[in-house]
């Protein structure tokens, strides 16, 4: 507003100006001026307009020439205007400004000097700091002055126990060092918004925090403040206190600061001698929304300014004091609070609660007894402060203890115990003490004979307590026995004593002396205001046990089973209960007056007693009177059963012992009725005339009282957009409608009917007849088929009936199609409510407003017995026609919930925004159908905004964002694309890409360096990032450029890294630039197809022949960066690229994005439709990166992507070296020369080739590096492997080498004495050779005498071939020398002979016994050569699969000074006729699978023997 005013301002001026040229209205224009250009409040400005004006009419300024009595004038108005005493005009003729120097420009000298006269620091007794500061020294004169203010003031403060802070005489400082004093004294965990300060002038705010980081010590917000203020406390040390007070950091004491400002500027108003002081900045507390200008900071302790250093330290030493007093009140609590579960929770909060702003020990007490109250909820236990001893106890109860004797106890009871006989055999028995005698026996049969046999056949009995002050709760059961039935057993109270910390279960005494006067008759106890102690815990018991009435006045409430205690050194106490008085129901009594059932004077308690004692005599036939009303009438015939019998129940227990008349009768009716039923209608009511009938015959009314009632009952109207309004306040009967019929249907429904929707307002309609709720709900719905609206249960006639629709109406009925709406109230009952409930019920209306009162659709009225009490009972209930149970008994909910005065606006509202919501979603769904990128995924979309256009809940929705959110899920499950977004944007203003205008080279150049980051890496790796992809236009604009600055640059690079993290725009027209400068130029290659959908058109994209400049190739590696926020082209070009197999995708998924989107405005309306209207399909792939994203290669956080790929990339360059250096080895070491030559031929072609071009770690390297030897070789141990020490030797105890061979050989004899050896791999000879007659002894002696082996090696995996000739010699004879094989060795060029040995360890098997060999697929090495010798000898039958065809053991070779090895054949056994076993394996002599192997041995060798026998 403030913004609007200079121009109206200026206007009354100027105008006043042109009537009058004396200087004063000139004086006043620039006055204005001023003030509206630098003062602090501009929204305050608006009400000075008529101010000025109202000056400059009046003439009066004009008359005053005087320039000092106008000054005045003009203060005194601008004053009053703006309620701002610090706005002055001064007439100052010799005036001098006056700059003052700034502080940190002085020498350091004079800022020391100046500090030292400032700040003063002392410390007190009892460590308390004082710190006097006369001037808040600002951050600049502060860094100046380097450590002097934090070694010689701030560290030595920080060192006391508590702190005057002292800004009585600080008139002057630098709102910049508020924030460091205000850190100083606060933690630095969190940092805290402590200010906020507007410039005018600027028109800037500022935020003031304090600091995370201080150098040196801080004081903390623990210990104790005090700030001193004074009427000259002013500017910055203001804003100091009032912070640490707003923060409860600091207590004020003092007077009221004077009210300063942040700033004030002094003016000269144009070129006259008149000036004028404006405050040109403000300051808005953060926590307050306030400040202290003008006002000041009012202290929280108000002294006068010379006491207040005297105050603040005896209020210190109140404060050092509440550590002690929390923890002796806590000590109390724990020793002796009753409730022992409540103390955790108590002491807690003692040990949290603030106590920051206590100032006295009065405000000590009143704070921590508000805690415990609101945390105990229990008044008994209080804080108080009293200057007197308030250490108190209550009555000892041992103080009633009477003598064991009899004479004695004699003398008790006849002066104790009053009994008497009043008229109509009323016992009467008063006494005034309850005592306490270990001689209870006595005591017992003293009381039967004087106070029970006179009383027992009295027909009631008055207990009177008026006069009776307490005594010894112990004989409280002894009493109460006495008024029960002897069969009943009861639990009178529990005492739970905390000091002692016992519970006492007092019960009903299993057997008394003397007749008990029993429950049946009528007891009734008197009180007054002197009952008190366990006289008001009898009362309080015989209500809560329903053993009585309880008449008279409320008890005195002093019990309170509580001890007060006095805190040590101060004048607070507290009082503990440290009993609990539990009665039969478990709750606990905490204290309190016992409030009688009769409330009477204390004196008229007898002759009311004997007035409600006759009025019970009848009290039990009116609750069986009630009871069986309802079972006769009440609608729900079984609840009626169930309510009934509760009635006599709660009769028979007492529970009406509190009814004193028919008023009280009538209420305890009523609720019991109501909470057994759950029915609210059920009541219960006095009345002494009989109720009139609301059902009286039905009146016709003439045909002159037509017009009259409709004109009463119904009000019409037609609001605008065609909305009809009908209010009718009164449910008439059908006969009454069909009369008036005809001319209600011409004057009242014909002008509605036409209407669009429907305002049926019911909210004064509180009921009548439910006769023509039928007839008036047939007008809702079609003629055919009928529509069941609601069935009928009536009590009183046991039918149930179907409540339909008329098949025949006068009149039109109105359209089901229409909306209707029906607004309620908590006045709308019985007949209107199941009217509002049926359309409901149907979702034929919306209801809007107010809970309905919940009526009955027909209650009769029935007198109970002969007394003045009626019951109104509902006889009808209603089956909803939807589910078929009862409708709810406690009103209608409404659709929407609305105050009943807000109803009819609230109803305008949604049908004006459910015509514009059904119109927005039509038109939102053709902006979709129009424009999405796949059609073919929006079948199903007319039939969902059909459904969402009738959907209520949809409709009623009531502001937009909530309504966006739910069309766009809609939407985006319809279609399954989450890129499809309806969003509400009042506010929205669309983007429009700003056109590049033509600009000088230069900035160009500027432009180019700003939006591209190019550099060269180490290892020459070019690093280019680019934050928009260009288009096709602009590219061609500043395309050279583009290459002298960045692409020549790049040009010479080895590999490079396209940084794509942070693209997220672009131009569709720049990928084939992009994707080509990486491409050959022939052939060109199809790399994107993009379908739009608003044009129809499909467009693909292909690679460019020509370019500006030179290519990057298709050699030289490539690695693109991406991050989530890579999105849109520049994920379309890195889709193309990683499927081309041109680059390498490094870090995280890309966004899922569009290569279009579109934001389009839904017709006249604030909701947009966001929604992809073109779609990429890569030719390779057949697959899009749309939604999903593009999945990088390398998947890495973003910020570890650039490490990631100079990492492969630096491993690139390495691989040439490594393949060439892999194809030597194995051309000179590999065991077959012609293959090895091949194998390192073919490798060298896959690195030309590019094969290598895509690894991106070292463990992909060696797994495609191992992949490519086996698929050249045929050979499986031609691989890389790891370069893994040797394990040092096992120092094996001779038991440990027993127990691994147990494990690494399995041995069995089969039938046939045929055997059985089982290993699983060769070992070293010369490890072997070590445990060899270890091996004899527990393997080979349990096989080697049987008639025939089978050696299983299919799980056999190799291993050194050393110890294979000293195996295979135990086959045969001793006597004969046998060449196993021949070995070469291709490194050394050499040929070694395989043989049997001379000597071996135990028994040879020899070679006439039958050997069976099983093998299979896994079979390889060294078990390979074993099986290939004795099949090539013929010493053994294979039987099972072909072996793995693996090589002797691989030797490992180191691939030049990389880190990668090889693991290369060397040794092959030497054939004239090809490989031996190597690549090809073993095949059996029987090939079987290798499960059969086993079966099908042991079958070839029983059938042997047994041919043999």
């Amino acid at each position: 507003m403030a913004q609007h005013t200079p121009p109206l301002l200026l206007m009354l001026l100027l105008c006043t100006l042109s009537v009058n040229s004396s200087f004063q209205p000139a004086l006043v224009l620039e006055m204005a001026n001023i003030l509206l250009e630098n003062y602090c409040f501009p929204e305050n400005l608006v009400g000075m307009q008529d101010a000025i004006q109202q000056a400059i009419n009046s003439g009066e300024i004009l008359q005053i020439s005087d320039r000092k009595t106008l000054a005045s004038v003009l203060t005194a108005g601008v004053q009053g205007a703006l309620n701002d005493p610090r706005l002055t005009v001064s007439y100052e003729p010799n005036f001098v400004p006056v700059m003052p120097k700034m502080l940190p420009s002085l020498p350091i000298e004079q800022l020391v000097w100046l500090v030292r006269n400032s700040v003063k620091l002392d410390v007190l007794d009892n460590n308390i700091g004082y710190l006097r500061m006369d001037r808040i020294i600002g951050v600049e004169t502060a860094a100046k002055l380097g450590s002097l203010l934090r070694d010689n003031i701030w560290d030595k403060v920080a060192q006391t126990n508590s702190l005057i802070f002292d800004l009585r005489y600080s008139t002057a400082g630098e709102l910049s060092g508020v924030p460091f004093i205000i850190s100083y004294f606060s933690d630095p965990e969190h940092i805290i918004q402590i200010d906020t300060v507007y410039d005018r002038p600027s028109n800037t705010t500022r935020e003031l925090w304090t600091s995370p980081i201080l150098n040196g010590e801080r004081y903390g917000k623990k210990k104790d403040v005090i700030i001193l203020t004074s009427k000259r406390t002013v500017g910055a040390a203001e804003a100091v206190a009032y912070t640490l007070k707003s923060l409860k950091r600091a207590i004020t004491v003092g007077e009221r600061s004077a009210g300063g400002s942040v700033k004030v500027q002094k003016m000269r108003i144009a070129q006259s001698e008149f000036y004028i002081t404006v405050p040109v900045a403000r300051s808005v507390n953060p926590i307050t929304g306030q400040s202290w200008e003008v006002s000041g900071v009012s202290p929280m302790v108000n002294v006068n300014a010379k006491e207040a250093v005297a105050k603040a330290k005896s209020l210190l030493a109140v404060r050092s004091t509440i550590p002690k007093v929390v923890q002796s009140i806590s000590n109390i609590i724990e020793r002796f609070y009753a409730f022992t579960d409540r103390v955790p929770a108590l002491l807690q909060h003692l040990q949290s609660t603030d106590l920051i702003s206590v100032v006295s020990e009065e405000d000590l007490a009143v704070r921590l007894n508000q805690d415990l109250q609101t945390v105990s909820e229990d008044p008994r236990l209080t804080i108080k402060y009293t200057e007197d001893d308030a250490a108190r106890v209550e009555e000892d109860s041992e103080l009633y203890n009477v003598p064991d004797d009899m004479e004695s106890l004699k003398v008790l009871v006849d002066t104790m115990f009053k009994v008497e006989i009043l008229p109509h055999n009323t016992g009467y028995l008063r006494f005034d003490t309850f005592v306490k005698s270990s001689a209870v026996a006595k005591l017992e049969e003293l009381m039967a004979k004087k106070v029970w046999e006179p009383l027992k056949d009295t027909n009631n009995l008055i207990i009177d307590l008026r006069y009776n002050t307490g005594g010894s709760f112990t004989s409280l059961a002894l009493i109460l026995s006495y008024l029960q039935d002897a069969s009943q057993k009861h639990n009178f109270f529990t005492i739970y004593d905390r000091i002692q910390n016992t519970t006492t279960e007092y019960d009903s005494l299993s057997s008394i002396t003397g007749p008990t006067y029993g429950s049946k008759r009528g007891v009734y106890v008197l009180t007054s205001y002197y009952t008190a102690s366990v006289g008001e815990e009898f009362a309080y018991l015989i209500q809560s046990i329903h053993f009585g009435t309880v008449i008279g006045e409320i008890t005195s409430g002093n019990l309170m089973h509580s001890k007060t205690f006095q805190i040590d050194g101060t004048n607070i106490a507290i009082t503990v209960p440290f009993i609990n008085f539990l009665d039969n129901n478990g709750e606990c009594w905490l204290g309190g007056g016992v409030v009688p059932d009769a409330i009477v004077l204390a004196e008229e308690a007898v002759e009311q007693a004997h007035e409600i004692a006759n009025f019970y005599q009848g009290l039990g036939s009116l609750i069986k009177d009630a009871g069986e009303l309802l079972e006769k009438y009440y609608a729900i015939n079984e609840v009626a059963l169930e309510v009934s019998k509760v009635l006599l129940r709660k009769w028979a227990e007492g529970m009406y012992r509190s009814v004193v008349d028919f008023e009280s009768l009538a209420s305890q009716l009523t609720a019991d009725l109501q909470e057994s039923s759950g029915d609210h209608r059920l009541h219960v009511f006095p009345c002494d005339v009989e109720p009139e009938s609301l059902h009286d015959i039905i009146k016709i009314p003439t045909t002159e009282e037509v017009g009259y009632m409709i004109e009463a009952l119904f009000k019409i109207d037609i609001l605008p957009g065609n909305v009809g309004y009908l209010r009718f306040d009164m449910m008439a009967d059908v006969e009454v409608v069909k009369a008036i019929g005809p001319q209600l249907i011409t004057s009242v429904w014909s002008r509605i009917v036409t209407t669009d929707t429907l305002i049926i307002d019911m909210r004064y309609n509180t009921g009548g007849y439910s006769t023509a709720i039928p007839l008036l709900c047939t007008y809702f719905f079609y003629d055919e088929p009928l529509q069941h609206l609601y069935t009928v249960f009536d009590r009183t006639t046991a039918t149930m009936t179907e409540v339909m629709t008329l098949s025949q109406i006068t009149g039109q009925r109105y359209e089901s199609s229409k909306d209707v709406y029906i607004l309620t109230s908590h006045m709308t009952g019985s007949a209107a409510e199941v009217f509002t409930r049926t359309l409901k019920d149907l979702n034929r209306a919306t209801v809007i407003g107010e809970p309905t009162i919940g009526g009955s659709l027909s209650s009769g009225t029935y007198h109970i017995g002969d007394s003045i009490l009626y019951a109104s009972i509902p006889n009808q209930v209603v089956l909803s026609a939807i589910t078929g149970k009862l409708w709810s008994i406690s009103g209608v909910e409404p659709n929407v919930i609305a105050q009943a005065s807000d109803s009819l606006t609230v109803a305008k509202r949604i049908i004006a925004a459910r015509k514009l919501k059904r119109d927005l979603i039509v038109d939102m769904a053709t902006v979709v159908m129009n424009n999405y990128c796949s059609p073919e995924k929006l079948a199903g979309m007319k039939e969902a905004i059909d459904a969402a256009g009738s959907n209520t809940e949809v409709l009623n929705i009531p502001d937009g964002e909530s309504l966006a959110n739910v069309l766009s899920a809609g939407v985006q499950t319809t279609v399954s694309d989450l890129r499809l977004k309806v969003t509400y944007e009042p506010n929205y203003v669309p983007v429009v890409a700003p056109q590049m205008p033509p600009l000088p080279p230069e900035q160009l150049v500027a432009i180019l360096q700003t939006s591209i980051k190019l550099d060269i890496l180490d290892g020459n790796i070019g690093y280019l990032r680019i934050d928009h992809i260009l288009g096709e236009e602009i590219a061609d604009k500043i395309g050279h450029m583009l290459l002298d600055l960045v692409w020549n640059k790049i040009l010479p690079t080895s590999a490079l890294i396209f940084d794509m993290r942070y693209t997220s725009s672009g131009d569709i027209s720049g990928i084939p630039y992009i994707v080509s400068y990486f491409t050959q130029a022939e052939p060109a290659i199809h790399i994107d197809s993009v379908y739009d959908r608003p044009s129809n058109t499909t467009t693909k994209l292909f690679s460019m022949t020509t370019l500006l400049g030179e290519r990057y190739g298709i050699t030289k590696p490539l690695v693109i960066l991406t991050s989530k926020n890579t999105n849109g082209i520049a994920e379309d070009v890195a889709y193309c690229l990683q499927n081309l197999k041109r680059a390498t995708i490094v870090g995280e998924k890309t966004a899922g994005g569009s290569v279009k989107i579109d934001k389009i405005k839904v017709a006249d309306t604030d909701f947009y439709v966001t929604v992809p209207s073109a779609k990429s399909i890569n030719p390779i792939t057949g697959s899009t990166w749309e939604v999903t994203g593009v999945t990088p290669d390398v998947e890495v956080n973003a910020e570890d992507a650039l490490a990631t790929a100079i990492k492969i990339l630096n491993l690139r360059a390495q691989i040439p070296a490594i393949i060439e250096g892999s194809a030597t080895l194995i051309a000179d070491n590999y065991a077959f020369e012609d293959i090895g030559a091949d194998v390192a031929e073919k490798l060298k072609g896959l690195l030309a080739n590019g094969e290598y071009s895509m690894v991106v770690s070292k463990a992909s390297l060696e797994a495609k590096l191992s992949a490519d030897l086996k698929t050249l070789s045929g050979d499986k141990s031609l691989k890389t492997t790891h370069n893994t020490p040797a394990l040092p030797p096992m120092d094996y105890s001779p038991e440990m080498y027993i127990e691994l061979i147990k494990v690494s050989f399995h041995t069995d004899i089969f039938e046939n004495n045929i055997g059985y050896l089982r290993f699983d791999m060769f070992g070293d000879f010369e490890e072997v050779k070590a445990i060899a007659q270890i091996i004899v002894e527990h393997v080979w002696s349990k096989v080697a005498n049987t008639d025939a082996m089978i050696v299983d090696l299919r799980n056999n995996v190799g291993g050194p071939t050393t110890a294979i000739s000293g195996f295979c010699s135990y086959f045969f004879d001793a006597d004969k020398e046998i060449v196993l094989d021949k070995l070469y060795d291709r490194p050394s060029g050499t040929t070694s002979e395989l043989k049997t040995l001379p000597e071996l360890t135990g028994e040879r098997y020899g070679s006439k016994k039958s050997l069976i060999i099983l093998t299979s697929g896994a079979t390889s090495g060294a078990a390979e050569e074993f099986v290939y010798i004795m099949k090539k000898i013929g010493r053994a039958m294979i039987v099972g699969e072909t072996t793995a065809g693996a090589s002797h053991p691989p030797q490992t070779f180191s691939v030049g000074e990389t880190d990668i090895f090889l693991d290369i054949p060397t040794v092959h056994s030497d054939t004239s006729t090809g490989p031996a076993w190597e690549r090809v394996g073993v095949t059996p002599h029987i090939p079987v699978s290798a499960e059969a192997a086993l079966g099908t041995a042991k079958a070839i060798f029983n059938k042997h023997i047994a041919g043999q026998k």
